[in-house]
């Protein structure tokens, strides 16, 4: 087999690297932007567009176009180079941004969404991808990582804020048009100083096409299995068919966009589960979070968004501090097994909680959960390049960002079931136990929650009975989301046992095929 080998990028030093990698990250930033604004949004956005049934999809049709494009462009950046689609992933997103701020119903939200989905699935397929290559070297490459971390740390520390102040103050659509300047300079820089690394290779390789398709097909029919209440079952066998496909064909390919001797490494495969366990921890803590904090406990966008801070900016602090000490353990993955403690203690601790924690406590619950997610989601992108061979190093490292995102979308419509079904059942007592039934229809969806508890035109006596009617409609939305948490924490859980029986991880650079460590110039 023919070892790819990288074309010598060009010349430039430390500021050529700084400015690829300062483009590099604005791009990364993006993606990280568009997930911690939205979710502090989302519940005045599903409000104003009277699409509360469709909550989750405006979460779900962006993972699940993420993930569907996200090992296509990893793979296609392994045969191809990856700047040419780290660039057209930029466009598309920015595109498409444009597209959810000017949506007029929650369907045309959820088609741009989508689209948003598809460039930023290739951004995290491609631009992830492009580290490792400009810095072969682990430790090399982890400095040049704080770079990154520091863009995220501005991020994920404005970005709930910035999402509660422009839902409240301004519009939740500049949620979305903010990412344009981003988008643009992000373009510039990319186009400018990032080196386009060409493989080289002796034969001619080409794209599974036919396995992108059955991939494609096994997401998006597992996804609408997942959703669909009423039709399950056709989405489950549609999803069956493209599974039993997928792994008939991916061994007979030549050039198969999943590489079956990957997952015969049984250290990737438990990689790639907990990858696939932690997505969806986090993005179902991303997006029911808020509508605890907003419907439940009744706070305003913008204090929510101060609530839901610690989560997102302690992500990067985990991931600073772990990038500082990884490299030095004899055993690293000492680091995401303390992170999946204080994950599972996070999510338990704010089930059971309830409506009686205060602010304090609350902050204190969303820092260790976005601490213990920081030494967890850093690790096992690390992991997984370390342990993969290097012409499958892109395709590696897309279906580890990519599981995550699978876990994020299973993880979200499974949180929409429980709460569906959790809230209901939990209103249907407390309205019972008041001698309010007749109330039910009225607060019949948990969307309901964030209306005003009076009906305009009621006569002042008559009131009362909503008000309370409404106290129990959020004590049945929180009552329902603690049953998530739990869930979420029986999760972390499963995790940490799972990690715990992975072998030990070495965090040297990846071999290729022939055994032999790959060859790989550095910007420098």
């Amino acid at each position: 087999m023919n070892t790819p080998e990288m074309a010598v990028a060009p010349a430039g030093g430390f500021r050529r690297s700084l400015l690829a990698m300062s483009g590099l990250a604005l791009v990364l930033m993006l993606s990280a932007l568009d997930q911690t604004v939205v979710g502090t949004a989302l519940p005045r956005i599903a409000e104003e567009l009277h699409g509360f049934d469709r909550y989750t999809w405006v979460a779900t049709s962006y993972l699940l176009a993420s993930v569907i494009s996200l090992p296509i462009a990893g793979r296609l950046g392994d045969h191809h180079g990856r700047k040419p689609f780290v660039l057209a992933a930029t466009i598309i997103f920015v595109l498409a941004s444009l597209g959810c701020g000017a949506a007029a119903t929650m369907d045309q939200l959820i088609v741009a969404r989508g689209c948003q989905g598809i460039g930023g699935g290739m951004l995290i397929g491609t631009a992830f991808a492009c580290i490792p290559e400009l810095f072969p070297d682990t430790r090399q490459r982890l400095r040049w990582q704080m770079l990154l971390s520091m863009a995220f740390s501005i991020v994920n520390a404005t970005g709930p804020m910035l999402g509660g102040m422009l839902t409240q103050d301004v519009s939740w659509r500049w949620v979305f048009y903010i990412n344009l300047p981003l988008g643009l300079l992000a373009l510039i820089l990319v186009y400018r100083h990032l080196p386009w690394l060409r493989p080289m290779s002796g034969s001619q390789t080409r794209f599974d096409w036919r396995g992108a398709a059955w991939l494609a097909v096994l997401l998006g029919a597992g996804q609408a299995a997942v959703q669909w209440h009423a039709h399950p079952v056709w989405p489950a066998l549609a999803a069956g068919l493209a599974l039993v496909r997928l792994l008939r064909e991916q061994p007979r390919t030549r050039h198969p966009l999943l590489p079956p001797v990957m997952f015969a490494d049984p250290g990737l495969r438990g990689l790639f589960g907990l990858s696939l366990l932690a997505g969806a921890i986090m993005f179902s803590l991303l997006f029911y979070l808020p509508l605890l904090f907003q419907a439940g406990y009744g706070y305003s966008p913008r204090t929510a968004g101060w609530l839901i801070t610690p989560l997102v900016l302690c992500i990067t602090l985990g991931a600073i501090f772990n990038g500082r000490i990884v490299a030095r353990l004899e055993d690293p993955r000492r680091l995401p097994l303390t992170g999946f403690v204080l994950l599972m203690l996070a999510c338990v601790g704010i089930a059971v909680s309830g409506r009686g924690a205060g602010p304090g406590l609350l902050l204190s619950l969303t820092f260790a959960a976005g601490l213990g997610l920081g030494l967890i989601l850093m690790n096992l992108t690390l992991f997984t390049q370390a342990r993969a061979h290097r012409e499958h190093l892109g395709i590696a490292t897309a279906v580890c960002q990519g599981l995550r995102l699978v876990g994020g979308m299973l993880g979200a419509a499974l949180a929409e079931r429980v709460v569906n079904g959790v809230y209901p059942q939990a209103l249907a007592r407390q309205l019972a136990a008041m001698h309010l039934p007749t109330m039910a229809s009225a607060w019949s969806s948990p969307g309901s929650v964030l209306r005003m508890p009076m009906r305009a035109g009621v006569a002042a006596p008559e009131p009362m009975p909503w008000i309370q009617a409404w106290q129990a409609a959020r004590h049945s939305l929180i009552q329902s989301v603690d049953v998530v948490c739990l869930l979420l924490g029986l999760l972390a859980l499963a995790a940490l046992i799972w990690l715990m029986r992975l072998p030990r991880i070495s965090l040297q650079p990846p071999l290729s095929s022939s055994g032999q460590p790959a060859e790989i110039s550095s910007p420098d």
